[in-house]
């Protein structure tokens, strides 16, 4: 009896991953990831095992054949799979909610930090020579004695708020489609978005994209935050009107962001964003 065909789709995943799949399964190996090499190896295959940051569309389902009928993603989110045409042709779709959590919470961490106390400013004051003994302005916003809000509290969210009660955040506001008992067992209050963006002086998107947030965070967002809030992304790029945030940093309108994610990833090296001294 012949083995089910697995394409994966990265040559990176981790070997472990091609051990275990190996025992049961024939593998079929992407080398390079491009759509043009996936689009010609992925014929007949039994499953998809994605790894990528490309998108998986109708085209590549369509070129798999019939025989497909399992797609497993190695993210917990999946708005670069076509899900309408998964669900329409009855293939199985699996993800891996929770596994990043922790990790991902620990970037946010990071990013709010360095944002807040101006860090990559700091750093290009010294590559710049302009580093001055009188260094008051690296002093940058305290997260002790503020109100954190975080829009989206899951899994990730959650962990956000476990982390930061070790800075002695006064309040943690968070919002979504519903509140959660989860919220009242972190002492977080369950507002609108509106009350969080103009009350939080840290603001972390920590919510999947959908058709509803996406573009959620944009110039009418941004006015609404204080000049003095700094604002932290590690949900998916398309949530933020990227134009409108550069705006909003250059005018001043806020302190910071820390982004782990942007549109396109990658940037291109010329990007306005990367000419920002108050991006993390």
């Amino acid at each position: 009896m012949s083995r089910p065909k697995v394409l994966v789709s990265n040559p990176t995943v981790p070997q472990i991953a091609f051990d275990l799949l190996g025992r049961y399964c024939e593998i079929i190996k992407i080398e390079n990831e491009t759509i043009e090499e996936i689009l010609s190896k992925v014929k007949g295959v039994d499953a998809i095992f994605w790894a990528s940051h490309l998108r998986l569309d109708k085209d590549i389902i369509d070129a798999a054949g019939s025989r497909m009928k399992t797609v497993g993603t190695m993210s917990a989110g999946y708005n670069h799979i076509d899900v309408e045409e998964i669900r329409k042709r009855g293939i199985h779709l699996g993800n891996t909610p929770e596994v990043l959590n922790n990790a991902v919470a620990d970037v946010a961490v990071l990013l709010t930090l360095a944002a807040s106390r101006r860090l990559h400013e700091g750093r290009l004051a010294i590559e710049n020579n302009q580093w001055t003994p009188h260094c008051q302005w690296m002093l940058g916003q305290d997260i002790v004695g503020s109100t954190v809000g975080v829009i989206g509290l899951g899994g990730i969210g959650q962990a956000i708020v476990r982390r930061l009660k070790g800075f002695e955040v006064k309040q943690f506001l968070y919002t979504g489609h519903r509140e959660k008992e989860e919220g009242k067992e972190l002492g977080a209050k369950f507002v609108s978005l509106d009350t969080l963006t103009r009350e939080s002086d840290f603001i972390i998107v920590a919510c999947p994209l959908t058709p509803e947030t996406e573009g959620m965070c944009n110039a009418d967002f941004f006015s609404k935050m204080k000049k003095t809030a700094v604002f932290v992304n590690i949900s998916r790029g398309q949530v933020v009107d990227q134009n409108a945030l550069v705006k909003a940093l250059k005018e001043g309108q806020i302190f910071a962001a820390g982004l782990d994610v942007m549109t396109p990833e990658p940037l291109s090296p010329t990007d306005e964003l990367l000419k920002l001294p108050n991006v993390g």
